[in-house]
């Protein structure tokens, strides 16, 4: 019989992990040992008394599946789509054929609409250098500049202010004014009656300075540009920017920008330089010689993976798939000049990333992201022959800048990459097994009975299996626990998927030699493989939601957005990885964004003081949010978070 532990928060929570960890099977007094452990705020259930029946009625209509959470909750998964709901489907509500056909068509459209580089930034290396050097000249001048007018940061004439009172500059650059009659402070001119203006970025002192941001050059890339005609921003008594629209004669929180789709601007200059990375890699991706001039891919429609499978896996001269891919889709007429080789890899990637193949499987209830399915040659007993095959379609992919329409874990890209992987990675992925790693490793697990072993469910059975050799005998304790913790991370990512991921590995490498791809970072890596999307600011600030004293009014929230507004599709991308996990936004916008245990919001919270860096909860797509003093210092802490987000901890 297997003891659960049943706590209330404002659900049911069921935590699998003493089921997953594994008592003794002979262990004395084990129940009392674990009522004990709990406490009165637990309560302990026989596992029989979890098992879920069907709910009655019409059956799922084809293509559906039913599921839980980790929560307990049922939900239903449409495979077709790649789409999940609370409502049981039925075949009265289920959609038609051809409503079908045109989700088909809008996901074809979103996939096709993705890139490798922003436009605005693919210029040749000698326009770069170009531009780099007239930077480097404004930058030059700018300091030369700065060093002339030493005083210009100077506080402004105090004359005229009453008796009593004083002036000082803010660490944010801000002016406020002191009254030494009542030992108060103030934004308030006592002479005026306004408040002192914001400063601008780089005229702001202290933390927020320009000078740690690259001095007028990078303030200069942060201006979003004009007002729309008519429009006018000041500053509120309590420092908030608000804006006037003296067409209208009404006032508003919101910057009329934001209604701009064009208002990102010049593009923040990125210091790792994904691009620069992505043209070496293409200059090091030669063309072969001897070959001819182009490789014929004829396939159907409607066995679209049967047919290539057997087309790119009798190729033994792999020089072939280098060379220009000419793709034929059986009984259609056209000419193949790129448009039909993307629709080709994303046909493909639908059907074999697709689940119900065996080959790979759903993370988590979240945002679909896929890993590989231990259990593959279960499924398919050619699976190792699939997983040579579709690495080499992902190495042709990269070979010959196409994308692929899937998202996987972290950890897949770190496989890849050759890299640890670290408990940090499993929150996305599984948020029981990581809070139950978590609290081994902040208490002394000797009171749960563990040994070096784990139960595993297949098909209904539960097999042991041992981390490491007589590993059932040996049990966990205070000295040997980050040894048990590491081994269970590599059984959870890389043991069982071992000889799938060496398959995948030969196959993609037979394009694309591995050592190059070590100059990419993971979240990089997911870019190169599956692509950056045009995200839209608006729609993903209208579904933010705000916690611990931050709102959508409040001046660090609104420098926060005016940053992403800066920055370009890619560190955008970037931002988003380091928030929830991965760069993919739904297909329906932000609103279904989904976290660990279901739909999750993208939060913004308050948290920690203006001189620690932001950090992020991936399994709650939460941005932990200093209340910083200036919108320059947001800026620079907020991007040097999300490029060193692997050098400490700043993602758990």
């Amino acid at each position: 019989m297997h003891v659960l532990l049943v706590t209330w928060y404002r659900t049911r929570l069921y935590l699998r992990s003493m089921r997953g960890f594994g008592y003794p099977r002979q262990c004395p007094g084990r129940a009392e040992t674990v009522a004990s452990f709990v406490g009165d705020d637990w309560l302990l259930i026989d596992a029989s008394e979890l098992e879920h029946s069907t709910i009655g009625g019409d059956p799922l209509p084809p293509g559906w599946e039913e599921r839980q959470d980790a929560n307990g909750r049922t939900y239903y998964v449409n495979h077709i789509e790649r789409t999940t709901q609370w409502e049981r489907p039925t075949f009265t509500r289920h959609m038609s054929v051809e409503s079908q056909a045109e989700r088909i068509e809008n996901a074809a459209t979103e996939f096709q609409r993705r890139f490798h580089i922003d436009d605005e930034r693919a210029a040749s290396p000698s326009q770069a250098l170009h531009n780099q050097e007239e930077t480097d000249g404004s930058s030059e001048s700018a300091r030369s500049s700065s060093a002339g007018s030493a005083h210009s940061h100077s506080l402004p004439n105090s004359e005229g202010l009453p008796p009593g009172w004083s002036m000082q500059r803010a660490p944010n650059g801000r002016i406020f004014f002191i009254d030494h009659n009542k030992k108060t402070t103030t934004w308030i001119d006592p002479r005026t009656g306004c408040a002192s203006s914001l400063p601008t970025p780089a005229g702001a002192g202290g933390a927020g300075g320009a000078a740690g941001a690259g001095g007028a050059g990078a303030a200069d890339a942060d201006e979003l540009g004009a007002l729309p005609e008519g429009w006018e921003e000041r500053v509120h008594t309590d420092g908030r920017i608000f804006f006037i629209d003296h067409n209208t004669r009404t006032t508003q929180w919101e910057d009329p920008r934001l209604s701009n789709p064009q208002i990102a601007g010049p593009a923040v200059p990125y210091s790792r330089d994904y691009k620069r990375k992505y043209e070496y890699l293409k200059s090091q991706l030669r063309k072969p010689g001897n070959v001819p001039n182009k490789f014929e891919i004829k396939v159907r429609r409607n066995s679209i993976l049967e047919d290539s499978y057997r087309i790119i896996s009798s190729v033994s001269r792999l020089d072939l798939l280098k060379t220009k891919l000419w793709v034929e889709f059986e009984s259609e007429v056209g000419l193949d000049y790129g448009g039909l080789a993307r629709e080709w890899f994303f046909l493909l990637s639908k059907e074999m990333f697709n689940p119900y193949y065996g080959l790979f499987e759903y993370s988590a209830m979240d945002n679909y992201t896929l890993q590989i399915n231990p259990n593959s040659g279960v499924c398919n007993e050619e699976h190792l022959n699939y997983f040579k095959f579709i690495g080499r379609v992902a190495g042709m992919a990269v070979y010959h800048g196409k994308l692929l329409d899937a998202f996987f874990i972290r950890p897949f890209y770190k496989m890849m990459l050759g890299k640890a992987i670290e408990l940090q990675d499993m929150e996305s992925v599984d948020l029981e097994y990581y809070n139950s790693l978590m609290w081994i490793k902040e208490n002394d697990p000797s009171e749960l009975y563990l040994t070096f072993s784990v139960d595993e469910e297949q098909f209904g059975k539960t097999i042991q299996r041992e981390l490491k050799p007589d590993g059932a005998n040996i049990p966990v304790d205070e000295e040997n626990k980050y040894e048990y913790i590491r081994l269970v991370i590599l059984w959870r990512f890389v043991s069982r998927v071992q000889e799938q991921m060496c398959a995948f590995l030969e196959g993609f490498g037979a394009l694309v030699p591995l050592p190059l791809l070590k100059i990419f970072d993971e979240n990089e890596l997911e870019l190169l493989l599956c692509g950056i999307q045009h995200i839209d600011v608006r729609d993903w600030r209208a579904n933010t939601l705000y916690k611990g004293d931050y709102h959508a009014n409040h001046i660090v929230v609104q420098w926060f957005w005016r940053v992403v507004l800066s920055f370009s599709n890619e560190m955008r991308s970037r931002l988003l990885q380091f928030v929830t996990g991965t760069s993919r936004v739904p297909m329906n916008g932000f609103k279904e964004l989904y976290g660990s245990n279901g739909p999750q919001l993208f939060t913004i919270e308050k948290w920690g003081a203006p001189d620690n860096y932001p950090r992020a909860h991936t399994c709650f797509n939460r941005i932990d949010l200093p209340p910083y003093e200036s919108y320059q210092q947001l800026r620079e802490k907020l991007i040097k978070a999300i490029e060193g987000s692997q050098g400490f901890a700043g993602v758990d």
